[in-house]
């Protein structure tokens, strides 16, 4: 008897260790794998001075019309078949919705979402192109470079590139893993370009967050114009995963700070990009849909903007959205819809705006074309 309970210890001395070993293999798993985040984690300074591509000589003139777009292209994964691991929602009849991928389903359906945002811009046939989102090297979108494709596509287009997202090898999901990500901001135009500068956004720095929510950024751009003024032009994309938008609440006081201070100078400003609120309390619950409000929409409103500024709202903004919910695939009926894609602009500039319906073949945003007159 004494033998059997002696027997009986061992054995469960034995799975306790084993237990034991396991656990503490993970733990010094997950703990290496921080620190390997951790080293390769950092923060692009401030007032970074961007290369400007391929520049062109033609200026800008006063009460002249000119075209801008901008596109969130989703690094050429956002196809209807696509939903994405870090989004989740829900049904109004309480199903939980849960995203998954974390890359693109091939490197075929990238090649073919970048051809048809470029088809969809030569359409266009814009003065000026803001993309967001839009890769250089990285694993999700198995390395094709969406930058120098569209840039290949408008040789007689200036561009310049900021990077706005540039992480170490995130493991995650562990069946479809997000990879190595190199990727950002890319603003084209058919016109000279004094300078960019890449101004940062402040981010979360909160010990998870901060490897998720990119090194958030917006893009200053001077192009003079004949009559002695700048233009000044800003491409930008905020923070997304941000609850009860407390980071995007100071993002928006930088950047206005920086159109204010431009405007004072006489310029000319016009902002255009991802603001990923809803412009608009009427956006959050405009379009048709089945899912609640995802937690991340906050709103965006004219009286939350500097006093000589104007949120430009598109022309057909009742019958377009310009970003889907991720959370599952494309349903027309059941994704939630709103506008969170836009422009604003200074009241010396004169402008109307169309989102361009694209039925979200190509990305999980719509494109957003304004057409504009400097005073």
């Amino acid at each position: 008897m004494i033998q059997l309970e002696k027997s009986k210890y061992e054995s469960l001395k034995k799975v306790g260790l084993a237990l034991l070993s396991v656990i503490l293999a993970c733990v010094i798993i997950f703990c290496g794998y921080y620190i390997y985040l951790a080293l390769h984690y950092y923060r692009i300074p401030d007032n970074q001075r961007l290369k400007i591509n391929n520049n062109q000589s033609q200026l800008l003139k006063a009460g002249r019309s000119y075209k801008a777009t901008t596109y969130n292209v989703g690094f050429g994964a956002y196809n209807h078949d696509f939903d994405f691991f870090m989004d989740s929602g829900q049904l109004k009849d309480g199903k939980k919705l849960q995203g998954h991928r974390g890359t693109a389903i091939s490197k075929q359906a990238v090649l073919d979402s970048t051809n048809g945002v470029i088809q969809t811009m030569k359409k266009q046939n814009p003065d000026f192109m803001f993309f967001q989102k839009i890769d250089t090297d990285s694993t999700r979108s198995f390395h094709v470079n969406q930058v120098k494709k569209v840039e290949d596509d408008f040789p007689k287009m200036d561009s310049t590139f900021a990077s706005n997202f540039h992480s170490a090898f995130l493991a995650v999901p562990l069946n479809n893993p997000h990879g190595t990500v190199r990727s950002g901001l890319l603003s084209m135009s058919k016109y000279k370009m004094d300078s960019a500068i890449r101004r940062k956004y402040p981010v979360s720095s909160g010990p998870i967050e901060r490897f998720v929510d990119l090194d958030r950024c917006f893009v200053v751009m001077r192009f003079p114009v004949t009559n002695g003024k700048d233009l000044v032009m800003i491409n930008s994309h905020m923070s997304a995963y941000d609850k009860g938008g407390k980071m995007r609440k100071a993002q928006m006081k930088l950047i206005s700070s920086v159109m204010e201070k431009e405007y004072r100078r006489g310029n000319y400003v016009i902002v255009g990009g991802d603001f990923n609120h809803a412009l608009g309390k009427d956006m959050m619950t405009h379009f048709e849909h089945q899912e609640e409000i995802p937690s991340w929409v906050s709103v965006l409103d004219q009286k939350m903007l500097p006093k000589d500024f104007t949120m430009i709202k598109a022309q057909n903004r009742e019958n377009v959205a310009t970003v889907r919910a991720t959370d599952m695939k494309y349903d027309p009926k059941v994704n939630y819809m709103t506008i969170c894609d836009g422009f604003i602009v200074s009241k010396n500039v004169q402008a109307k705006a169309y989102n361009i319906n694209t039925h979200f073949e190509y990305a999980d945003h719509n494109p957003v074309r304004l057409e504009f007159e400097l005073k």
